[in-house]
């Protein structure tokens, strides 16, 4: 029986929640034969200014018969899980119902996102409004696929469930749509993002119990940025498409598609159309294929881009990153940018646009998954925390026995600390806002020759543990452990060290006590509003 969640506080949280996020992920997916070692990659910017930033292994783990899985909503908020399963969600989350377990359940990582277990199976998220609640319609939509029909499944939950359960990105994306049937959706829309290494889905969930999910092409690269972009199904063909079976027949009897009409049935069109364009999927179709020239202003770009050349991981850093550097948006140029050209003063204001690459991003997660290598070899994901065009990221492995304690130090909410992975990232990211230009030529300096050094060790390594997996597996795992492990620890260290350089070299409007050096285009702006 279909359980229907109506509690008011609970929405009521859920709205603060979201206006506190402000619906700013990012998210790429890349098809094998897109990458140009034949991996297959999904990404999350997970942009917040709330964030629980902190994260932790959940270990595998054997249930007894019948054993049940509590359902909680907002699960992921500041909540301890060093001791899973012995979890207070306290005053954080709200456990709202329960489902049987499964016998088993596979180790996998959790931070403010649960993204990528032990088998190689990871996710990302880009949250969406449903209805454009400036039209009738738009408001119609959001009363029926939210306001009136809360479930019990939110995002994370969804994510959870999946990562534990999961050995397939086909499996993933049948568990969370099976999740969505039978007890509903709570929240906002969702697009997830999910590979294996073999294939790479993209699922969107719209509220209620609707949902579609289809398959990239393994040459192709899906972007997603807070709007729902699923309009092209093949609905007949299961190795490319699922979905919910009342996924059309609701639309119909709702009145908000006439099969009569002679058009496609477009699903983002329908359940959440869109008046506008999105620039941030301009842009990241144009890195990708910039030979397409695609124009500025269009409502709709392809659902899937072919690259004009095949990717790497520093490629997808890049792009996750980027603030339209080199175009007419460059948010390094302007009066806005300040005299030393800041992209992270304010994007709202003065004609700046919003970028993939924002100042609030919590952390970067790049899941890179190579189908050819054991579960627990393939499951690679990078990580770092922090806006990307002034962070690092590192490799990390969710088969890891444990991770470096700076990676579930601090809160956003307390003081500043040293000994904390995020806090470190904001201080190197806030003190090149010193005097940016001069500031991100010296972490490009320090940075991009020692993620060099990690691009070319990894695979080696991997391929090395592939090699010892089949006769000592332990052995295997704790190769990759102690590098990750202690790979995460030097990287801490180093990028501490950053920036108290910075500080020091840039503080008071500094440069070798020299003064501030205002450039002559800054100083004949500001003499101009005399």
């Amino acid at each position: 029986m279909r359980l229907k969640l109506r509690v008011f506080l609970l929405a009521a949280v859920f709205l603060f929640l979201l206006s506190s996020t402000a619906f700013t992920c990012t998210i790429f997916a890349v098809g094998k034969d897109a990458m140009a070692d034949g991996s297959t990659v999904i990404t999350h910017n997970d942009d917040s200014s709330v964030a629980d930033f902190r994260l932790w292994i959940i270990p595998a783990m054997d249930w007894p018969e019948g054993s049940m899985r509590d359902i909680v909503i907002n699960s992921h908020n500041y909540i301890d899980y060093g001791n899973y399963p012995y979890v207070d969600v306290g005053s954080k989350g709200v456990v709202v119902g329960q489902i049987p377990q499964v016998p088993h359940t596979y180790q996998y990582f959790h931070s403010r996102y649960s993204f990528i277990n032990e088998m190689g199976v990871a996710t990302g998220e880009s949250t969406f409004g449903q209805g454009n609640t400036a039209t009738d319609l738009g408001r119609e939509i959001r009363q029926v696929m939210r306001t009136d029909s809360w479930g019990i499944i939110d995002c994370w939950t969804a994510q959870d469930i999946a990562l534990e359960r999961a050995t397939t990105a086909r499996e993933a994306v049948k568990i969370m749509g099976d999740l969505i049937e039978e007890y509903g959706w709570y929240g906002s829309g969702e697009c997830i993002n999910i590979t294996d290494g073999d294939e790479v889905w993209v699922a969107e969930f719209y509220g209620n119990d609707i949902w579609v999910a289809v398959r990239v092409p393994d040459d192709m690269v899906f972007v997603g940025a807070n709007t729902m972009r699923i309009r092209d199904v093949e609905w007949d063909n299961p190795d490319y498409a699922m979905y919910s079976p009342n996924i059309i027949s609701f639309a119909v009897e709702r009145g908000w598609y006439d099969p009569d009409s002679g058009e496609p049935f477009r699903p983002a069109d329908v359940y959440a159309p869109r008046t506008g364009m999105n620039i941030r999927e301009w842009r990241a179709s144009n890195l990708l294929a910039p030979s397409q020239n695609f124009e500025y202003g269009q409502i709709h770009y392809p659902q899937f881009i072919k690259p004009d050349k095949k990717l790497t991981v520093w490629d997808i850093f890049t792009f996750s990153g980027d603030w339209y550097e080199g175009t007419e948006f460059d948010l390094t140029k302007g009066f806005g940018a300040g005299p030393f050209g800041d992209p992270f003063a304010s994007y709202v204001t003065g004609g700046r646009m919003r970028p993939i690459g924002i100042p609030l991003t919590c952390y970067l997660q790049i899941s890179q998954i190579k189908g050819w290598l054991p579960p627990e070899i393939k499951a690679l994901v990078w990580f770092g925390y922090g806006a990307v065009g002034t962070a690092y990221h590192t490799p990390l492995w969710p088969s890891m026995a444990e991770l470096p304690e700076f990676y579930r130090t601090g809160s956003r909410y307390e003081e500043f600390r040293r000994d904390s992975g995020w806090w470190t990232a904001t201080y190197v990211q806030e003190m090149s806002r010193l005097r940016f230009k001069d500031a991100i030529v010296d972490i490009r300096n320090f940075r991009d020759p020692k993620m060099q050094i990690m691009y070319d060790t990894v695979p080696k390594l991997q391929e090395l543990a592939a090699e010892l997996y089949e006769v000592d597996k332990e052995a295997a795992i704790a190769i990759l452990s102690d590098y990750a492990y202690n790979t995460a620890v030097a990287w801490q260290a180093d990028w501490l060290k950053l920036g108290d350089r910075l500080l020091g070299h840039y503080a008071a409007d500094r440069v070798n006590f020299g003064g501030t050096n205002y450039p002559k285009e800054w100083v004949d702006a500001l003499n101009s509003l005399k």
